[in-house]
């Protein structure tokens, strides 16, 4: 095999509240091999979603990112999570509230680590937004795939209420600010048949 044809993957763990908007944006970037929509951060060991809601298993609603980054560096993807979502509210994102709704970045590396709080300190420095950023940068604990139900969820279900009036800006300001970084030839992910 030619070295240039070698992908160089990476994994990236974001909690930025529900699952299906994370999911979503980060599923339409060049360079994002697979985005999968599960819980990581908590105390039990292969949670249900009927647990997760109640708040009391301490788990986030996140999403785990394969990327290659020979065409999306991890900086680019924090970019593109602090846009497209508030990291300045405790345990909430919009009427979704409760600790799995949170907004925190499970590194994976001692790289991605730095880079996270760097960026971080950046943001907050130059003031980016009106409160403080209240994102946590913890150490990647188990991740467990959500059931099957909530893969894929929004290009499956564009048409239920949530996915229109939660996810649908997200996307449209993904498109409109990262429109570089979408998948070639597409804006919008074409329905599976």
């Amino acid at each position: 095999m030619n070295k240039q044809n070698i992908l160089k993957l990476d994994i990236a763990i974001f909690a930025g509240g529900c699952f299906w908007c994370t999911e979503a944006v980060f599923q339409r970037l060049d360079g994002v091999e697979e985005v999968v929509s599960g819980f990581t951060g908590g105390t039990i060991k292969n949670p249900a979603y009927r647990e997760i809601i109640t708040g009391r298993t301490g788990h986030a609603e996140a999403v785990k990112i394969t990327f290659d980054s020979s065409k999306i560096s991890y900086l680019e993807l924090l970019e593109i999570f602090f846009a497209t979502h508030d990291p300045t509210t405790l345990n909430r994102q919009g009427n979704d509230v409760g600790t799995q709704y949170r907004s925190e970045i499970f590194y994976t590396t001692p790289e991605q680590k730095q880079t996270a709080e760097d960026f971080i300190n950046l943001l907050e420095k130059e003031n980016i937004f009106d409160s403080p950023i209240v994102t946590l940068v913890s150490e990647a604990k188990p991740f467990y795939m959500a059931e099957a139900e909530h893969q894929d969820y929004y290009n499956e279900n564009r048409q239920q209420p949530y996915c229109q009036i939660i996810i649908d800006p997200k996307i449209k300001k993904l498109n409109t600010y990262f429109s570089k970084k979408l998948r070639h030839g597409t804006i919008q992910k074409p329905r599976r048949v």
